[in-house]
């Protein structure tokens, strides 16, 4: 049966940061996620998990400056020095949440910029190798173009790729099936596919990211296609709901802690 996280950035958002971990908890969840953790000291962040007998899916390295309108900088010229400190930062919530799996965001590239694949490739190699040392999994997730206009990792089989020319153990795909139905659909073959690689997956509906309930995609039949896959991971629901997030959490009975 999958494992469902509550993605806390997106969800929950009733409640102030820190107390939806026990809202999450309360639902029923028995792991959450989150975009960022950084504005909360990491013994904060891990106060919270043990108190509520949740486990920690994910969360994603720091992108830069996201007020300012960067997401990632790895594939950025002239970042690697501000990356190196970041994977610092991120380990010391990874130590204090005992997160297996992290997150690098590509960026915001500039097209017409030879250095971006260079840059990129040699980010994710670094960071993968620093991540290892502390025994946990690099995600590379490909983000649709809609969402997110000239985000440099675009496409499934250019992550695919890179995850396979590198060679890494710890490198692995973030499939997010929402972007995935959006940049290139075929999502049951996709996943039958590519499932020796992939570190980690989340859901929403598409095409307007709200709850796995209906819309262009059969999630009951996902869900029973990953499971037949064998699938070990984490499910992150990384949607927005509708209205008040306990009010639409049907879809989550056969699966919610008891």
């Amino acid at each position: 049966m999958p494992v469902f996280a509550a993605n806390l950035s997106m969800m929950f958002n009733e409640w102030p940061f820190l107390d939806r971990f026990a809202a999450a908890a309360d639902a029923g969840f028995t792991a959450v996620e989150y975009l960022f953790p950084y504005e909360f000291p990491p013994e904060a962040i891990s106060e919270r998990l043990v108190r509520n007998n949740l486990q920690q899916a994910l969360f994603n390295l720091p992108p830069g400056d996201w007020a300012a309108g960067e997401r990632g900088i790895a594939a950025l010229p002239g970042r690697f020095d501000a990356l190196k400190s970041d994977v610092e930062r991120a380990l010391d919530y990874a130590l204090a949440t005992g997160v297996k799996r992290l997150h690098l965001m590509a960026g915001i590239a500039d097209p017409h910029d030879e250095t971006a694949p260079s840059c990129y490739r040699r980010s994710v190699t670094y960071t993968a190798g620093q991540l290892a040392e502390a025994g946990i999994d690099l995600l590379l997730e490909p983000i649709n173009g809609r969402n997110m206009p000239g985000y440099y990792l675009n496409d499934f089989s250019a992550a695919e790729e890179l995850i396979t020319e590198l060679d890494l153990p710890n490198l692995k795909l973030q499939f997010d099936i929402y972007h995935r139905q959006i940049m290139h659909g075929d999502v049951a073959m996709a996943l039958r596919r590519l499932m020796p690689i992939v570190g980690h997956i989340q859901i929403a509906s598409v095409p307007s990211r709200h709850e796995p309930d209906g819309e262009e995609l059969n999630y009951p039949y996902l869900f029973g296609e990953i499971d037949r896959l064998g699938y070990g991971g984490f499910i992150g629901c990384e949607y927005i709901p509708r209205a008040k997030t306990l009010d639409g959490l049907n879809w989550f009975e056969p699966f919610r802690r008891s």
